[in-house]
């Protein structure tokens, strides 16, 4: 299913997009360069996909804002995702 918004101008689509509390990705179609660094810069997405629709690079990070996903998975990011992370402070004031 595809649905379809009328939009006046660059900041209500952004707008528009922006006004969920989801933001797991987002897929913007242009000719422009600018304007693909321009709205996909604006748009509150954890990925954002320019003239395409689904493509990953598996070394860069993937996870969603607001109240999309858990975190960040992907290169770097992937030991972190599945990691709990602890600190141990020791009596002499040290970190272990």
């Amino acid at each position: 299913m595809l649905t379809f918004q009328v939009f006046t101008d660059e900041d209500e689509a952004v707008a528009l997009a922006n006004s969920t509390a989801y933001g797991l990705s987002a897929t913007l179609f242009t000719g422009s360069t600018e304007r693909a660094e321009r709205v996909g810069g604006a748009l509150r997405a954890g990925t954002t996909w320019v003239n395409c629709f689904l493509v990953r690079d598996l070394t860069a990070p993937f996870g969603g804002l607001g109240i999309s996903g858990l975190g960040r998975e992907g290169g770097d990011h992937a030991l972190e995702f599945h990691a709990d992370l602890k600190t141990l402070q020791v009596k002499d004031g040290t970190t272990v």
